[in-house]
């Protein structure tokens, strides 16, 4: 009886020591820098303190993203944004 008992408590507790400890920064969601210029809206997405992309929302045209060139410090334009992070629309009027 005993050791039935000892064994459920065991098997019980096993998944707590094996769960992982996920920190702060892993699980952080994109600090976003809004800035108004003349003719442009731009958001500036950034992650742990790197600026992964920016979206360019001119006052006439279509929207478009600039992200990092791979190995350089320019930006090139992409029209789909690269990050993957929840965008959803829960109300629009």
């Amino acid at each position: 009886m005993f050791r039935q008992l000892l064994l459920a408590g065991l098997l019980a507790a096993a998944p707590l020591t094996q769960a992982e400890v996920v920190t702060d920064t892993e699980t952080s969601e994109p600090q976003i820098t809004i800035t108004h210029d003349g003719d442009a809206t731009y958001y500036e997405y950034s992650i742990n303190g790197q600026l992964k992309e920016i979206k360019v929302v001119p006052a006439v045209g279509k929207p478009y993203y600039l992200v990092p060139a791979q190995g350089s410090d320019e930006f090139i334009r992409v029209e789909e944004s690269q990050l993957l992070i929840p965008k959803w629309v829960i109300f629009r009027w």
